[in-house]
């Protein structure tokens, strides 16, 4: 099936362009959820996180310290790694999964970190990133999430800048300061370009 890869840095309203596709028909898997899934309680994720990081950063119902652990990998690459070799199989085995169980016209990948991970953009026919200025993010993230300026900052850091995002897009939507119906006509032109690309 024709996969659409969604990306964007945190606050860019990736999120908000996928539920827009997905009001189309459109089959969405979402990397970050999974991320959730195999972090919760009984995830798939949770034996192998205890046994390399200890009890310390299992919750009493089970699930991932996220707290705990987001302190610990933005202070530690190390530990970030090796996080990263726990998790990302499995979210990839489980994108997979989801990917072929999928139904739609086309299926649209969003992966925060495509960009990043570097074979991600070799298992999409096309990417799409969400566009916005890093002082937007900062100020989104700020209220969504009510951290400050410098652990969003920090955040931001840690991803691909803007120019590595929009150099590795084959397509891009731009949500500065954009309505809801501007927003929705970007998707709504990309979404029939896609649907002539998949044949549908």
């Amino acid at each position: 099936m024709f996969a659409v890869g969604l990306t964007g840095g945190i606050g860019s309203g990736k999120s908000t362009v996928a539920d827009l596709f997905a009001a189309r028909g459109v089959a969405i898997v979402d990397t970050d959820l999974i991320a959730h899934r195999i972090t919760a309680p009984g995830g798939s994720a949770m034996p192998k996180i205890a046994a390399e990081f200890g009890a310390g950063f299992v919750t009493a119902d089970g699930s991932l310290d996220r707290a705990r652990m987001r302190t610990l990998i933005f202070s530690d690459d190390d530990a970030r790694r090796r996080l990263e070799a726990i998790t990302h199989p499995l979210i990839r085995s489980e994108t997979e999964r989801a990917r072929n169980e999928a139904s739609g016209p086309y299926v649209m990948l969003v992966v925060p970190l495509l960009v990043e991970s570097g074979s991600w953009k070799t298992r999409v026919d096309r990417v799409l990133s969400v566009d916005c200025s890093v002082e937007t993010q900062i100020g989104r993230v700020m209220r969504r999430n009510a951290f400050s300026r410098e652990q969003v900052l920090a955040i931001i850091a840690r991803q691909a800048s803007r120019e590595a995002r929009l150099a590795a897009a084959d397509d891009v939507i731009v949500n500065e300061n954009t309505s809801v119906e501007e927003l929705g006509a970007q998707v709504e032109a990309q979404h029939r370009q896609y649907l002539i690309l998949a044949g549908a």
